[in-house]
C-alpha cells in the first residue's frame, strides 16, 4: 500500500507559478515511477508528467518547458513545479504511483492522492 497526499494548490494569476507536493508513505517510494495527472471540469483526467526511479522525466506536450517534475526520495516526496501558468492549466491535480503499462494512461496507476485544486485566473 502507498498513501499519497497532495498539497500546494491554490489560486494564481496567469503567468504565475505554483509548486505542488505529494507526500508518500507506505511501501518504498524510491522504487516507484510516479506521475502527475489533472482533471479539468467536464473533461477526462489527463497525464501531465512522470518520473521514474532514476530521475528520467516525461511530459505531455502542453506543459513541456513550463512544468518540471522532480522527486526527493529521502523525503518520500514528489514535486511539480509549474511556471508560466495558463488559464487552461486550471484543474484538480493528482499524484499517482505507477503499476505498469502505458505511462500516460491513468489505468497504469494504482495508488492515487485526493487531489489539489489549481485555479489560474486572468
Amino acid at each position: 500500500q502507498v498513501q499519497l497526499v497532495e498539497s500546494g494548490g491554490g489560486l494564481v494569476q496567469a503567468g504565475g507559478s505554483l509548486r505542488l507536493s505529494c507526500a508518500a508513505s507506505g511501501r518504498t517510494f524510491s522504487s516507484y515511477t510516479m506521475g502527475w495527472f489533472r482533471q479539468a471540469p467536464g473533461k477526462e483526467r489527463e497525464f501531465v508528467a512522470a518520473i521514474n526511479w532514476s530521475g528520467s522525466t516525461y511530459y505531455t506536450d502542453s506543459v513541456k518547458g513550463r512544468f518540471t517534475i522532480s522527486r526527493d526520495n529521502a523525503k518520500s516526496t514528489l514535486y511539480l513545479q509549474m511556471n508560466s501558468l495558463k488559464l487552461e492549466d486550471t484543474a484538480v491535480y493528482y499524484c499517482a504511483a505507477y503499476k505498469g503499462g502505458t505511462l500516460n494512461s491513468d489505468a497504469s496507476y494504482n495508488y492515487w492522492g485526493q487531489g489539489t485544486q489549481v485555479t489560474v485566473s486572468s
